[in-house]
C-alpha cells in the first residue's frame, strides 16, 4: 500500500525552507553589520537617494532578518482587505520596490495560483535574489524582475494590484506622492504598508488621503472612507503580527523567545465597492475577570471602548478569542449584543 501523499507546503513554510541557506557562507559580523544599517532605513528616518541594497552581502541579510516579517505584515494586511471583498481575486499584480519579493508571496499565499507578476525596485542584487528565492515555489517561476527607479518618474502599467510595502518612508515627500499616484492610476487595488511607528503610520494616511481623493473606497483597516479619527501626534494606527525568529534574528537581538511580533500600519483601497469590518479591534484586547474590553474604530467615525461581558454569551466567548487588528463583532447570533 502507498504511504499517503504529504499535503503541499504553504508558501509560508516553503519560503521559510528557501530562506533557511541564504546565511552559508556569510560571515556572522558582516550579517550583523548589515542589518543593523538595513534597521535604520527600514524605520524610514532618512529618505535615500542610493538604494538601500546595494550588495549580496546586505541583500542576503536583509532577506533572512526582514523578509519573513514583511510577509507576515502583508499577509496580515491582505487577508483584511479579502474579508472586505469577498470573491475578488488580482488577476495580475505589480509590488512596487519589491526587493526580494516578500509581497509577492504574500499576495500568493492569500490567492493561490499563478497570474501575471511584476516586481519593481532600483537593486538589482535584491532582484537577482528574489528571482533566486522565487524559483521554489512554481507559482513564482514566471514572476517578472524589473529594475526601475522607484520615485517621480514611476510608471506602472495596468493591473488589478499593486502593493507598497515598507517603501515609502526611503523616498522624499515628493516621491511618495509620485508613486502614490502612480498606483492609484494604474491599480483597481492598492495596499501600502509601512512600520508601525508613528512616522510610519503618518505616511500610510497621507496615502490614504491621495487615494481616497482618486476615487478609491478603504476595505481595511478602516470601517469607513472619512477622515481618521485619531488625533495626528497623540495616537497612531498600527496591527501586529506575529513572525517566528530565523538564527540572525537572535544573533542580532538576542532573546530566547521563539518569535517575535512585527508592528505595521496599513491602508488597502480599492476600486471595487468593499464591504468594510463594521468595527476594527485597534489594541490588543483586555481580558478581565469575566469581561473584555475592546478599543474599536467605529464606521461613524470615531474611537470607544466596547465591554463585553459573560452575559453575552457566545460573543463573549468570540472576545477572549479575539485579536488586535481583527473585525468586530464575528458573525454570531442575533441576540447576541454588544453593550
Amino acid at each position: 500500500m502507498n504511504a499517503p501523499a504529504s499535503p503541499p507546503a504553504s508558501s509560508a513554510d516553503t519560503l521559510r525552507t528557501a530562506l533557511a541557506g541564504l546565511l552559508d557562507g556569510l560571515p556572522p559580523k558582516s550579517a550583523t553589520q548589515a542589518v543593523e544599517r538595513l534597521i535604520a532605513n527600514y524605520r524610514g528616518r532618512t529618505p535615500t537617494h542610493a538604494p538601500v541594497l546595494r550588495d549580496r552581502s546586505d541583500v542576503v541579510a536583509y532577506a533572512a532578518y526582514r523578509m519573513p516579517a514583511t510577509f507576515e505584515a502583508v499577509c496580515s494586511a491582505l487577508e483584511a482587505f479579502a474579508a472586505a471583498v469577498p470573491g475578488w481575486v488580482p488577476g495580475g499584480h505589480v509590488d512596487v520596490g519589491g526587493g526580494t519579493g516578500a509581497a509577492t508571496w504574500a499576495v500568493n499565499a492569500t490567492w493561490e495560483g499563478a497570474r501575471p507578476v511584476t516586481v519593481l525596485d532600483w537593486a538589482e542584487p535584491a532582484l537577482a535574489l528574489g528571482r533566486e528565492i522565487a524559483a521554489a515555489n512554481p507559482e513564482l517561476k514566471t514572476v517578472e524582475w524589473q529594475r526601475s527607479r522607484i520615485g517621480s518618474a514611476l510608471t506602472i502599467e495596468s493591473t488589478d494590484l499593486v502593493t507598497v510595502s515598507y517603501v515609502l518612508g526611503e523616498l522624499t515627500t515628493a516621491d511618495r506622492a509620485a508613486v502614490v499616484e502612480a498606483a492609484a492610476t494604474a491599480a483597481q487595488t492598492v495596499v501600502i504598508i509601512e512600520p508601525g511607528t508613528p512616522d510610519g503610520y503618518a505616511r500610510v494616511i497621507e496615502a490614504r488621503d491621495r487615494l481616497i481623493a482618486a476615487g478609491f473606497h478603504i476595505a481595511a483597516p478602516c470601517p469607513h472612507s472619512a477622515a481618521c479619527p485619531i488625533v495626528p501626534g497623540e495616537d497612531w494606527c498600527h496591527f501586529s503580527a506575529r513572525v517566528s525568529r530565523s538564527s540572525l534574528h537572535r544573533q542580532v537581538k538576542g532573546g530566547s523567545l521563539p518569535y517575535e511580533d512585527e508592528k505595521f500600519s496599513y491602508v488597502a483601497a480599492t476600486r471595487v465597492p468593499p464591504a468594510p469590518a463594521p468595527h476594527r479591534i485597534v489594541r490588543k484586547p483586555q481580558i478581565r475577570k469575566g469581561q473584555v474590553l475592546l478599543d474599536l474604530c467605529e464606521p461613524e467615525p470615531a474611537l470607544a471602548r466596547t465591554t463585553v461581558t459573560k452575559r453575552h454569551g457566545l460573543l463573549y466567548r468570540a472576545a477572549r478569542d479575539a485579536e488586535w487588528g481583527d473585525a468586530w463583532p464575528p458573525a454570531v447570533g442575533d441576540d447576541d449584543q454588544v453593550s
